[in-house]
């Protein structure tokens, strides 16, 4: 059983030191949100943060903590279904077109929920970054390349979905998801990467050689 830590965002002053304290715990690293009140992880604040978890190793799972869309999507629980994938998907666009990633090619980082919505429209991104001058000023490398430096937990709800995220980020790169405990999530989270029909190697990938490679464990 490895665990995370937590890092406070809102206190960018506070982050690394709050990295160091989780891993001297033990602790194989640390949650993040998508963002901090009037900050968003593109923010040259958090540069020492990223630095600090590359150079340990340190696992950094990006799991959003709300939505900033609001009232929008007060209704219909419409906050979780769509407000956590675009969340997701908001601030991995801005770790890779912000140059970070280009930056921190060892960082650790997995997020959650198959990264939201930017593997399955990462075209668009790539297209962007092409054709405009403002789009790819930052970003080095074409985006949907960077989807390979990054991990993704493979609870998409959709086998279809789950197929092109293996597609597109590797087999390598895909983490078995449950979010357990919580209602999104799923009591049986095998048979949902049988549902995907993935060849052999990659399902025994996912189910969790990939997660035991990360973390430094034996595969039971």
């Amino acid at each position: 059983m490895r665990g995370l830590g937590l890092v406070p965002l809102q206190h960018p002053h506070l982050v690394v030191r709050a990295l160091d304290h989780a891993l001297a715990q033990g602790l194989s690293g640390v949650e993040i949100s998508s963002h901090a009140p009037g900050r968003e992880l593109s923010d040259p604040a958090y540069a020492p943060f990223w630095t600090r978890a590359e150079e340990t190793g340190a696992v950094v799972f990006l799991h959003p903590f709300g939505c900033t869309l609001d009232e929008r999507l007060d209704r219909w629980y419409l906050s979780n279904t769509v407000g956590q994938p675009t969340e997701n998907a908001v601030a991995l666009s801005h770790l890779i077109f912000s140059g970070v990633l280009d930056r921190h090619p060892g960082l650790e980082l997995v997020a959650a929920h198959g990264g939201g919505y930017l593997p399955t429209h990462i075209g668009r991104s790539d297209h962007a970054w092409s054709a405009r001058s403002d789009a790819g000023a930052g970003c080095a490398h074409l985006p949907s390349s960077c989807l390979r430096r990054l991990y993704f937990d493979s609870l998409v709800h959709d086998p279809h979905v789950l197929r092109e995220l293996v597609r597109v980020a590797g087999p390598d790169r895909v983490l078995r998801g449950s979010d357990f405990p919580f209602d999104m999530g799923t009591e049986d989270p095998v048979a949902a990467l049988r549902a995907a029909r993935l060849p052999g190697p990659d399902f025994d990938a996912v189910r969790g050689g990939n997660a035991c490679a990360l973390l430094n464990l034996a595969l039971a």
